[in-house]
This record gives structure tokens, sequence and C-alpha cells, in this order.
């Protein structure tokens, strides 16, 4: 019979490694054909295997499910065989039918009451969407609920029926210690009104998001429903022909009243629009075909979002630090109603612009600020800010501010695969004009200068080496230190920036 292995020396980082229940050694992988089985093939598998059962499927096919595939015990996992990371995982193909806005949405559900230390990794899950409106629903993948320990890795999944590509549930505010990592994620939704979809949402507290690439959402990249504790680091979000509302969002009020303490955004790269017309001479701006701005690159407090929805209740606590923008925005950071925010050290980087004006679902009252960088509103108090950050008289209800239709606006860029993206301010291009100007004058002979280049060469490269491992071995242990110390903190409370809504 399975048993659960006792660590009791282990922090929080650690025991998420640690496997609690055997895997079978089975090796054979779930045969998608016939296709009006598979389905209730794979959940009578999950459903009568147990604890720690590893659902293996076979890589490069696709399954075309009818239904949710359900987690059903601890430490279950669903994965392709052999680990592949590339286009070779095996698809779930949300296939249920449809009917007046209702229907099949969800391809994997990890809420069940005994779903703690769950793995889904190294697989493919496609929404079918199309291009159909949205459907009422939950997302490509629900994960969470009254659980702990459940892992997240390696999974594409985009193109979802309804408002999300992935969920972390809260459960009963007792969802815990979930990782969501190295995931390739979107395109997610319409940025028509109201068809949009998330990329990453997550209201589960104590939780890690790194190391994802969120591509093409279209209502927040990654969401954080308050999630007390979390950490969400080192994630590029960018867009291509959509326009995104939100690239991160602090702003939703429910389901944990507020409270981001301990929450902390840091060292993430998110990417606004850049021009699609061939650049120009010298030109730094140009047209793009699809008028696809980021709204706000980071959106912190209820206000900024939702205007009046929530009376005078305040996102409060949470930290937001060295995270990088660039493309076009209507704007990088905006703040409203947050209480005891620290917001440091955020910087734009390469080609960028702040573009937008009064959209057609701003109401007549409202006031849209001119777009900036970073702004923030008097409704916020007791917050760090940069000292950038320019004090606007009403940051309410941004996400109905409008990009331009055409016109010279959108920098010259690209996506993260780019060069121009890693530019940091220009020295690159400056660098080059520098060489062509010294290469023109230089008597030194060219074998000589080869071997001065590769000499050079090879001795930055020992270097990064060495800085690498001990980067990632000093990462490593801040992390188990933030963790732990994270996981000795009581973040159930209402804490002081919680009003009583009227």
């Amino acid at each position: 019979m399975p048993h659960r292995l006792a660590r009791y020396d282990l922090t929080p980082l650690e025991f998420r490694d640690v496997d609690l229940l055997p895997r079978q050694d089975d090796s054979d992988c779930v045969d998608p054909d016939p296709a009006n089985t598979v389905t209730d093939r794979m959940n009578t598998l999950l459903n009568s295997s147990g604890a720690g059962y590893v659902l293996k499927l076979c890589p490069g096919r696709e399954y075309f499910i009818q239904s949710p595939i359900l987690f059903a015990a601890p430490g279950q996992e669903i994965s392709t065989e052999g680990y592949p990371t590339d286009d070779t995982r095996a698809t779930l193909v949300v296939s249920g039918p449809v009917a007046d806005g209702t229907g099949h949405t969800n391809a994997v559900d990890g809420t069940c009451d005994t779903c703690s230390n769950l793995m889904l990794r190294n697989i493919q899950i496609d929404g079918a969407r199309g291009d159909a409106p949205p459907t009422s629903g939950g997302a490509n993948i629900e994960f969470g609920g009254g659980n702990a320990n459940q892992t997240i890795q390696f999974v594409r999944s985009h193109n979802p029926r309804s408002w999300s590509c992935l969920h972390i549930a809260e459960g009963p505010l007792t969802c815990i210690n979930t990782t969501v990592q190295n995931n390739d994620i979107g395109p997610c939704g319409s940025d028509s009104f109201q068809e949009w979809a998330d990329g990453i949402s997550v209201s589960c507290q104590n939780s890690i998001v790194r190391n994802n690439m969120v591509m093409g959402p279209t209502d927040g990249g990654i969401v954080l429903f308050g999630s007390p504790g979390t950490q969400v680091y080192n994630n590029t979000i960018w867009i291509t022909n959509q326009t995104l509302l939100g690239g991160i969002n602090m702003v939703d009020y429910l389901p944990w009243l507020g409270n981001y303490t301990n929450t902390v955004v840091h060292n993430n790269t998110i990417l606004g629009g850049f021009a699609t017309s061939a650049e120009e001479g010298s030109d730094t701006k140009g047209t793009d075909t699809y008028d696809a701005v980021i709204k706000i690159g980071i959106a912190i407090g209820p206000t900024t979002w939702f205007g009046d929805q929530y009376g005078t209740n305040v996102s409060f606590s949470g930290t937001v630090l060295n995270n990088r923008f660039s493309g076009a925005f209507s704007y990088g950071i905006a703040m409203s109603s947050a209480v005891n925010f620290t917001i440091e050290n955020n910087d734009l980087f390469g080609n960028t612009s702040f573009i937008g004006a009064s959209g057609p679902n701003c109401s007549a009252t409202d006031t849209v600020p001119t777009p900036a960088p970073f702004v923030y509103d008097n409704s916020s108090s007791s917050v760090t800010l940069q000292t950038d950050f320019v004090l606007i008289p009403d940051a309410h209800s941004l996400t109905c501010v409008f990009p331009p239709d055409g016109g010279d606006y959108w920098p010259y860029g690209g996506d993260p695969g780019s060069s121009s993206a890693s530019t940091t301010d220009g020295q690159s291009s400056s660098s080059s004009s520098s060489s062509n100007d010294s290469s023109s004058s230089s008597k030194t002979s060219a074998g000589s200068t080869a071997g001065v280049v590769i000499g050079v060469l090879v001795g930055v490269a020992a270097l990064g080496v060495v800085t690498w491992f001990v980067r990632k071995w000093l990462l490593k242990r801040v992390e188990e230190r933030e963790l732990y110390q994270a996981s000795k903190e009581s973040v159930l409370g209402k804490g002081p920036g919680y009003v009583k809504q009227a």
C-alpha cells in the first residue's frame, strides 16, 4: 500500500520536490483511439488506481475529450511519456458539446477534496475555442481548491473556451503552496469587448509563479486574486496582434478581501505592442497593423480596474520590484485604492511609448489621465514609491482607455526572441557604430585581432558559467529563506487595509 514519507527537516521549497507517494513502473501510455471512449478510459484509470498513479499520454498524439479529466487521489500525475518539452507533448483537445453559451470548457480538474501533491506536466491543452464567443464555465486547467503542494510545469495551454488558460482556485481559503513554472501559455481569449481571457489566474496562498512565457492573453496576463504570500517572478508576458487589458493584476478584492500580504511581484518582463511596419532610417516608431497595446502593465488596487464597484475597499500590503517594460502601453504601472504597497526599481528598456485616449466604454464621468509610465492617485496611502511616479487626479477605471487608430506611435522592437527586445538602453547600436568607426582606422592585423577576440570570448564564457552557478545557488538559498518565513506568518486576517464595504 502506498505510504507517505515523514520529512520534517525540509523547507517548504524542498518539500515541494519530494515524491510523497511512489510511482508505478508501467511505461504504457493511454491510446487515444477510439476517441469516443478515451475520456471515460482516462477517468476510470485515475478513479480506480489510487494515490500516486501516473496517467501517461502518448507523445505526438491528440486526445479529443468530451468532458474534464478528473484527478481523484493524492500524488497523481498526468504527463506525456518521456517528458518532452516541445510540440511532441501529447495534446488534450476540449471537444465536448457547447450550446447557448454553456458547455464543456475544462480539460483537466485537480480540485477534488483529496487532490494534494498533484502533478500536471509536459502536456498541451487546446481549448479549441476558435472564433466562437466565450462559453460560461471553468478554465482550460482548474487546480487548487482545498489542497496543497500541487505543481503545473512544462504545460502549454491555449485557446480556452472560457475565461482563463490556467486557474488555481482558493477553495475555502485553504489552498496553499501551488507551483506554476516553465509553462508556455496563450493565446487566451479575444480582445473584443467582454470576450477576454486570462493567461494565469491565481488565488492560492503561498504559491510560486515563475519562468512562464505568457503570449497573447487579453484580460490579465497573470492575475493575482490576493493570493497572500505568493511569489511571481521571472515571467515574460507579451502581446502580438491583440490588446491586453493588464499585464499583471493586483486589483481583485475578492476572495481574500484585498489581502496581498507578502505577495511579491518581481523581476518580470512585460512587452507591449510593437510596430509592424518596416523601419525607415533612424525612426524609432511606426505603425502597428493591429493597433495593439497593453493598457496597464501592472495594475494595483480595485478602483484602478473596477471604478467604484467595491466602494472604499482596498488592496493592501503587496510588493512590486524590479519589473521591466518595453513596447507600447497606456500606463506602465497604475495604482489606485491601495494601502501599504511598496513599488520600487521598476524600469523601462528598449523603445517604449505610452498612448491612448478615452474609449467607447469610458463613462461620461470618467477622467482619462494622460498616458504615462508610472501613475497613482490620492486614494492610495502609506505607500513606498520609486521617485518617477506621477500623482494624477483620478486613476479609476483605466481599462476604458483606447489605443489610437493607426499612426506612427508604436516603437520598433520585437517578441522575447528578438535581439531588440533585450536591448536595455540603446547601447548595442551605439557600440556597433563605435566598432565601425574604430575598425576604419585600425592598423592591427585581422589574424591578431581574431586571436585577441577569441581569447576574450573564452574568458568571458568561463566567467559566465561560474557566475551562473553561484547566482543559482544564492537565489535558491534566498528563496528558501523567504518561503520558510512566509510559511510561518498568518495570512488569513483582514489586515490593516480592510475597510467594510458600504
